[in-house]
């Protein structure tokens, strides 16, 4: 057997365990062959491949992005390219193609395999907003990075006096913002479920300092946006609309400081939190949905997505991966409410 694999959408961190866990459990047990494809779906459509193997994938278990590369290139959305999916799988003998990525990627699967390719999905986003899952390769370690970077902006604004706004990635979901937001010790979160009343934000902070707080950290994700009638918000608030880094961070800090008086900052996280080697605990996730996918691939259980649930990694149908963002927990986002009221 030949499986194809790609990864498409944005780099994160735990995508070559992935391919690692994909390959030596592929050739290492199965004793099939794994073909990479680089650039994501762009280099299917192109047959730009190269052959994986347990001796080339050694050592990158550790390294962040993915040795692959990826792109944002969907191939139901060009003219021609579903055709020429096809035909590169039937050229090249692609008996099983495994596909690592978010909503965009997976849902070009869900079309993908609709034409007959036999089709095995992985779910990876910072954003952890894939439905299905409990859990997102990459998203770990982007809560980490996010959670040092707010326990360093702490100091800073102790020393100044200042209130810190840091604006973190989740453009759909506010999943990050609210993990970091309370592992960091943040005083308030903003999220995109739930628009935000600025007069509600400024006055919270003006209370905090009048109870004799010289400084205050503001956690938003890059996707919340004002409460209807309040203030413009900074860009369109169609969730298809591309997100300006910075754009909700700034008008927070900006009406924060015209408000209230207070010396305000914004620290913008952008793609620092793609960056880097990954987690323990996205190197575990990553490996075992690889080992799963080529299981998966090995027993014919095509059309599937390789997921997380209570502790285990299980098969469910590619389909349930698309449909609209996983939005936070409430459960999660009422904690958040709880440790910053």
């Amino acid at each position: 057997m030949r499986i194809g694999v790609l990864t498409g959408g944005g780099d994160c961190p735990g995508l070559n365990a992935v391919i690692r866990g994909l390959v030596v459990r592929a050739e290492g047990h199965h004793g099939h062959a794994v073909v990479g494809f680089r650039h994501g779906w762009r280099g299917v459509v192109e047959s730009d491949e190269v052959d994986l193997t347990i001796a080339s994938t050694h050592g990158i278990l550790h390294q962040g992005g993915t040795i692959l590369g990826t792109s944002r290139y969907h191939p139901d959305e060009v003219p021609g390219a579903l055709d020429a999916v096809v035909d590169t799988v039937r050229r090249d003998r692609i008996d099983v193609l495994v596909v690592i990525g978010g909503d965009g990627t997976l849902g070009a699967a869900v079309r993908v395999h609709e034409t007959g390719v036999p089709i095995v999905g992985i779910p990876k986003t910072i954003d952890n907003d894939v439905r299905a899952t409990a859990a997102s390769v990459g998203f770990d370690t982007a809560v980490a990075i996010a959670t040092e970077a707010i326990d360093r902006v702490h100091t800073t604004a102790e020393s100044h006096d200042r209130v810190m706004v840091v604006e973190v990635m989740g453009h759909r979901a506010g999943w990050i913002a609210a993990s970091a937001g309370i592992a960091g010790g943040a005083h308030l979160i903003l999220v995109p479920e739930e628009p935000f009343d600025i007069d509600d934000v400024c006055g919270r902070l003006a209370h905090r300092h009048r109870r004799g707080a010289t400084s205050s950290v503001v956690v938003v994700a890059e996707g919340a946006v004002p409460r209807l009638g309040t203030i413009a918000p900074p860009a369109s608030e169609d969730p298809d609309e591309p997100i300006v880094a910075g754009a909700i961070g700034e008008l927070v800090r900006r009406e924060i400081e015209a408000r209230t008086g207070f010396d305000a900052r914004v620290v913008v996280l952008g793609h620092t939190q793609r960056g880097g080697p990954p987690t323990a605990a996205d190197r575990v996730l990553g490996s075992r949905l690889g080992i799963a996918a080529a299981d998966a691939a090995h027993e014919g259980d095509t059309g599937t997505l390789v997921v997380l649930r209570d502790g285990t990694i299980v098969p469910v149908p590619l389909a349930e991966a698309v449909g609209g963002p996983r939005l936070l927990d409430r459960s999660l986002l009422e904690a958040a409410r709880i440790l910053t009221a």
